[in-house]
């Protein structure tokens, strides 16, 4: 008898490569076929991008639910996903979340011991469209998009804590921002590290906070997320250099913190309604 080999997944996106410590994701066409049960070892969020249905192993018998679109799967880190059958080959996204993220976030609101409560179909529409949102950036700024990922893992993190944990930590919510002094010593950080690869972690360490802490914190004092201002930043400061006229394209976005010119160019015109070379067409 012929050995059965594992169905072949087709990963179209991963960020697995570039190194991330809090989330991880694959964009990957699931084959039509089964797979064996298996420990993911992280916290798991899984989104349909189309119809199908899938049968799960548990308790001895197979299970089957019906997916549409948009429907979402949610798998603890101390639980394993079951054995599964799937009906067609369906598109996935899936989300990797480090085990400590979501209970170094629960200790900051006072709550231990909490963990995901497994959902094997919900509606979220949120958590689908912050989905959908990292993939694009990903799949548009590769490991340039860091900042972003992070800013958006932290809230939805703090949305999982809200609706799909064991018990729900009292999450309070910010009306202050950040005090002046605080808010003044990361601006400048940001400001004279533009070329770096900031993380949440990295500017939430510069005032002594959590990241958790800190992404709320932020947007209360200056209206906009950590990743939207360095990102108000960069664009100012290759502004300044391109009216100097002495740098080239590929140089400035580097000093500013692109590690690519397309996102660089993509960033630019989102800020400016010009790409970086018409912007100095402009000015000279």
């Amino acid at each position: 008898m012929a050995n059965h080999e594992p169905p072949e997944h087709l990963h179209l996106l991963d960020s697995f490569e570039l190194g991330w410590d809090s989330l991880n994701l694959i964009y990957e066409i699931e084959p039509a076929d089964e797979t064996a049960e298996i420990e993911l070892g992280m916290d798991f969020v899984c989104i349909a991008l189309d119809n199908f249905c899938a049968s799960f192993m548990m308790d001895a018998r197979w299970r089957r639910y019906e997916y549409a679109k948009g429907d979402i799967i949610i798998i603890p880190s101390t639980q394993v996903f079951p054995r599964t059958q799937l009906d067609r080959e369906t598109p996935l996204l899936e989300l990797f979340l480090n085990r400590d993220i979501l209970r170094d976030a629960a200790a900051n609101f006072g709550s231990s011991d909490i963990e995901l409560v497994r959902q094997l179909q919900v509606k979220d529409p949120l958590i689908e469209q912050m989905g959908l949102a990292m993939m694009a950036e990903v799949k548009i700024c590769g490991a340039s998009s860091r900042l972003y990922i992070e800013t958006m893992t932290t809230a939805l993190t703090v949305h999982l804590l809200k609706r799909y944990c064991s018990h729900r930590p009292e999450i309070k919510q910010y009306t202050d921002g950040l005090p002046k002094h605080k808010l003044n010593q990361v601006l400048e950080y940001i400001r004279t590290h533009l070329e770096a690869d900031l993380t949440i972690q990295e500017l939430a360490t510069v005032v002594y906070t959590s990241p958790t802490y800190f992404a709320s914190l932020f947007k209360q004092s200056m209206g906009v997320t950590p990743h939207q201002y360095v990102m108000q930043c960069r664009v100012e400061k290759a502004k300044q250099l391109l009216k100097q006229g002495d740098l080239t394209l590929v140089e400035i976005g580097l000093l500013v913190g692109f590690k690519n010119q397309s996102h660089f160019t993509r960033v630019f015109k989102q800020f400016t309604q010009f790409t970086p070379k018409v912007y100095r067409r402009f000015i000279y």
